[in-house]
Order: structure tokens, then sequence, then C-alpha cells
């Protein structure tokens, strides 16, 4: 029943001690025992995701990575398009989630698709360049965000896409182009999220608009499933690596 799915899930995300010696295992030690159920629960957690990768224009022969990609969930709003894509790769560093994302590609058929264990820090796509980067709420969970991005802005050609889509907290004082949000917005979910490895950050959107030309900008917020009364901020982003 989806009732009790969901307090499996809600054990691990906030009981369940988080261990390990690096980020790859503190990332199987939270991620394997809920890897089942994980879809399920985070297309309802995690808003914004569709739409994203929706706006973003597929490129015909183009490679597309999805950082922090996990089970490969994301991939499947690509359905109508992914055909006329080269290559997708789904970058992450949890086994458990990596697996189910290869027995989705296969049930999918969609043989250009690929799972791939990996730092996103550092990992490059063998084809020396990619068409589009994706970070769809891993950019939070990434100790060294800013690399990531940098890494993203490396492999992608000029004129490349980098979608992002992740919750976030707002600067005490934001640029006119971003939206302020007020004290207990800024301070409540640092903590709150904190406990699963999770950190907003109110630098991501600012570095992201200082490396790319700004194609998309959402400001949004949505409420949590089981706390009904708490509004989430998230944004979505895309940006081009100018020409």
């Amino acid at each position: 029943m989806p009732f009790f799915s969901d307090m499996k899930i809600l054990y691990h995300m906030l009981v369940k001690p988080v261990r390990g010696d690096d980020h790859a295992q503190r990332m199987e030690s939270f991620y394997g025992g809920q890897a089942k159920n994980y879809d399920d629960f985070r297309r309802r957690l995690l808003r914004g995701r569709e739409e994203l990768y929706q706006k973003i224009d597929k490129p015909a022969g183009g490679v597309w990575v999805d950082m922090g990609g996990g089970t490969g969930a994301n991939i499947e709003n690509l359905a109508d398009s992914i055909e006329q894509l080269s290559k997708v790769y789904v970058v992450d560093l949890s086994e458990s989630l990596l697996k189910i994302a290869t027995d989705r590609f296969e049930k999918k058929g969609w043989g250009n698709a690929q799972s791939v264990c990996a730092d996103a820090t550092k990992w490059q796509p063998p084809e020396g360049q990619a068409d589009v980067v994706t970070f769809s709420y891993s950019l939070t969970m990434i100790p060294d965000w800013f690399a990531a991005i940098e890494n993203a802005l490396r492999m992608l050609k000029p004129g490349g896409l980098i979608g992002v889509v992740d919750f976030y907290v707002g600067r005490k004082y934001p640029p006119e182009s971003l939206k302020k949000q007020k004290w207990l917005s800024r301070t409540l979910w640092q903590p709150w999220f904190a406990t699963d490895n999770v950190f907003p950050s109110p630098d991501h959107l600012p570095f992201l608009m200082d490396r790319f030309e700004k194609v998309h900008l959402l400001e949004d917020r949505f409420r949590m499933p089981y706390v009904p009364l708490l509004r989430t901020p998230y944004y979505q982003f895309i940006g081009r690596k100018p020409e």
C-alpha cells in the first residue's frame, strides 16, 4: 500500500542514520533501502521536473547527460524525443538506483540510454562534449556542487544547455533578478534538509546565472507530502553556455 511504502521512505529519510566514509558510501547508505519505492514517492515530493525536461530543446543526434539521475525516471520525460538523441547518460553514485535505471532502459528498449556510476564533479562523456546537462534535485546533494556546475560547463558544447530544478533558499539581499524570501524560509529549510545530507544553498542560482546565459527561470513553492502547512521553495533554471 502507498502509505506503508511512504512510511518506509520517510524512515530512511528522517530516522535511519546515514553512514559512510565518503560521499559514494553515504549515498548508497541513504538510498539503498528505499530504491524500490523511490520513484513513486519522489514523483509526489519533487515538483517541476517534468516541466523542466519538456522545456529543454532536444537536439537531433545530440548527447544528453543527467547528473545525479538515479533511477532514470527523469528520462521518461524525454520519452517522445529520446530516439532522436544519439546518447543519454544517467550519472549517479548509488548503484542501487542505477540498477533500476538499467532495468528501466532495457524494458523501454532505449538502447541509446546508459547508466554510469561516477562522480558528477569529474565524469565526462566519451564523446567529448554534450548538448544538454541536467540536474534534477541532485545539485543539493553534491558536496562540491560548484565543481559539478563547472564540470557541466566544460563538457557542454558552445551554445549547449544546462537545466536545473532543485530546492533552494534565497540570499538575505538577493540581486534584483531574484525573489526575496522571508526570514523563516531562509532559516528553516537548511537545517530541515541537512539531516538527509541535502543542502539548499543561497548561492546556486547566482552561480548558475554568472556562468550561463539565462533562458528560463522560475522560482516557486510547493506543499510536501504529510507536511501540508509548509511550502517548500524550489527553482527551475535553464541556461546556455556562451558561444
